[in-house]
């Protein structure tokens, strides 16, 4: 049989466009004088076109002169301006769904109701019709942004392609990262059910981590460990998700999660489905827990009952807040507190103790509320006030600190172990009664006329939350030698002898492999030279890229 004759590939010139007044448009040479395409860029096929049918062009236009370059110029603009009335409205009707694609992101970003597309585009167009009343274009502009489809339906189309997208990002992050770990949150919402939020943080193998929430499961009936267990199995079959990756999982501490026979951690690690991974309890809700050590109900209750006496009756609250306005006061009203939200505490009594000359003012006028709070004539409740309120807003600093993306495990330590710190030093200025680093518990022993007072009860309350930070965190101590090793393996304190045992404990590893490859690593001149302290995730994605090439050569 005769072989099959492969097909010849032509290639359109350059120089043919002065040659014999052609483009290369759309995948086919196009006739710049009468716009006739020409199936094949062959030489001869354009040439034979050129000579038949504009064989005058030849004459007034000679070839390589000035006069039939420019030519060649103005009938390629000429052609693009003929291409662009068909591409113009395509274009437009591009950049009009990207408009509102961003207009819907910016709604759904700050929870607005969909139906708001409406009132931006009228708020819109109202603005671009003074902001742009001089410009030239002012039509085109006009015309753009009435054409922008932000109907509720529009909107809701929009929201749910988003939501799709990221999905899949989501899922395509899951499979392509190197291990993750998960988090666990269960808290009840306004309508009471009980709602399972869950966190993924992915470390992919350029040793870069990305954090996102995975997903919200709602629980309607009761919230045991094995509802919970079997709530989020339903979900990982759902998803698919590779619970071969997962190293880590990170609870609030509630019983239902951490329970030794029936709870969601222990479920987890006696079912085949999951790997041997580390369980943590959640390093911020320690911290809140911790700030709740402190025993001063008598102060919060009181408080709170005024704040909420204010607070529940309509006449009650438009009087204290015309007293409010008319004294010029910075703030208008109280706030309340809830034990849900761990920094309400803190501003709840920041706010209070500001207000405090105002309410006792208002109180006097009211000979029900009067007789009932004696305590805000009392020097030694108001200093307990001063005081939770300069300590509480000490704890909601650490809160904040440890909050945020992109923290590590390092970085939250560092944090719990200078508030530790912190707390030393407070004792050692109590027993010294100084008390500098308190200023408002300072400001009102000043107002009594007080140098200094009994400061041994506000003592022990600084050293019961020392110990129960002492307590609560003994599993992060624990890993500190590791995470210390990590953030710098070639450190002076590092002691091998410490650090194999630990690290093999922890995942599971041999002590004498790991002892190898850590004195391995520390007698590796090459990167002992290259790693720079303090700058963990470089270090160890250098450390990554030289073993990525020496396994390529």
């Amino acid at each position: 049989m005769a072989e099959t004759k492969k097909a010849k590939n032509y290639h359109f010139h350059p120089e043919w466009e002065e040659d014999y007044f052609f483009v290369f448009s759309n995948s086919k040479p196009v006739c710049l004088i009468c716009n006739a395409t020409v199936a094949i860029p062959k030489k001869g096929n354009l040439e034979r076109h050129f000579m038949t049918v504009h064989k005058s062009y030849a004459k007034d236009f000679p070839a390589k002169s000035a006069v039939r370059t420019e030519k060649v110029n103005n009938l390629r603009r000429q052609l693009a301006a003929k291409q662009a009335v068909f591409t113009r409205p395509v274009n437009k009707s591009k950049t009009a769904t990207i408009a509102s694609y961003r207009v819907s992101r910016v709604l759904a970003k700050h929870k607005k109701c969909f139906k708001d597309g409406e009132v931006f585009k009228e708020a819109f167009v109202e603005a671009a019709d003074a902001l742009f009343a001089d410009f030239k274009n002012k039509k085109e502009i006009m015309s753009a942004i009435q054409e922008t489809q932000l109907s509720r339906n529009t909107i809701t189309r929009r929201c749910e392609t988003m939501s799709e997208d990221i999905e899949l990002q989501l899922r395509n992050d899951i499979e392509s990262c190197l291990c993750f770990s998960l988090q666990f949150d269960e808290s009840t919402d306004a309508v009471d059910v009980a709602q399972l939020c869950v966190f993924i943080r992915m470390v992919f193998h350029n040793m870069t981590a990305k954090e996102e929430i995975l997903t919200i499961l709602p629980l309607k009936g009761h919230t045991r460990g094995s509802d919970v267990f079997d709530t989020f199995m339903e979900f990982v079959s759902k998803l698919h998700l590779p619970l071969f990756k997962l190293t880590s999982i990170t609870t609030d501490g509630a019983p239902s999660m951490v329970g030794h026979t029936a709870g969601f951690v222990a479920l987890c690690k006696q079912s085949e489905s999951f790997p041997d991974f580390l369980n943590y309890h959640c390093i911020i809700h320690q911290q809140g827990l911790c700030g709740k050590i402190l025993n001063m109900k008598d102060v919060m209750d009181i408080a709170i009952k005024i704040a909420c006496s204010f607070r529940a009756r309509s006449l009650q609250r438009r009087l204290f807040r015309a007293q409010l306005e008319e004294a010029g006061a910075d703030h208008t009203d109280l706030l309340l507190h809830t034990d849900v939200r761990w920094l309400s505490r803190g501003k709840f009594l920041e706010r209070f103790l500001e207000l405090l000359p105002e309410i006792k003012e208002f109180l006097k006028h009211t000979t029900t509320h009067a007789a009932a709070y004696t305590q805000l004539e009392d020097g030694q409740w108001l200093a307990d006030l001063a005081f939770l309120t300069d300590v509480t807003n000490k704890i909601n600093d650490l809160n904040l600190e440890l909050q945020g993306k992109g923290k590590h495990i390092a970085n939250m330590i560092s944090s719990v172990n200078t508030f530790k710190t912190k707390l030393r030093l407070l004792v050692r200025r109590l027993q010294q009664c100084d008390v500098r680093n308190f200023p408002h518990l300072e400001a009102e022993l000043r107002r009594q006329g007080k140098d200094s007072m009994e400061l041994a009860r506000y003592e022990q309350q600084i050293q019961n939350i020392l110990l129960e930070f002492e307590r609560r965190f003994t599993d992060f101590a624990s890993i500190e030698p590791v995470a210390q090793f990590l953030c710098f393996p070639f450190g002076e304190n590092v002691d091998v002898d410490c650090i194999a045992p630990k690290v093999a404990t922890l995942f599971s590893l041999d002590s004498s492999a790991v002892e190898n490859e850590i004195l391995t690593l520390q007698n590796d001149i090459e990167m002992k030279c290259r790693a720079t302290p303090g700058i963990t995730g470089e270090f160890w994605n250098l450390l990554l890229d030289i073993q990525t090439s020496d396994n390529a050569h």
